[in-house]
């Protein structure tokens, strides 16, 4: 499933435009947690839009290898379901 960053950006692009929330690695056991909407997909990044009342910066940007090291867990809430992107010893798990 997901092994490379081809298939991570491959994920990310069919969910465009979808609410997802952000668990980032923060340093010294800090976990940070955004929630926002997943505006545009890159070549090496993906930019999430967050809500300006509750943050202090409009959009925060991730390469797909923030999430193949697994510092970013992204899980995408989209009309059918909601799908957690996690990597485990190479194999995609969708809770």
């Amino acid at each position: 499933m997901a092994k490379t960053l081809r298939d991570i950006r491959g994920i990310l692009e069919d969910e465009v435009g979808n609410p997802v929330l952000l668990e980032a690695q923060g340093g010294r056991r800090t976990i940070v947690r955004r929630k926002g909407v997943l505006r545009e997909t890159h070549p090496a990044i993906f930019i999430v839009e967050l809500d300006p009342e509750k943050h202090n910066f409009e959009c925060v940007s991730y390469s797909y290898s923030d999430i193949l090291t697994k510092h970013v867990e992204v899980t995408v809430f989209n009309e059918d379901k909601t799908e957690k992107l996690v990597l485990i010893e190479d194999e995609e798990v969708a809770n």
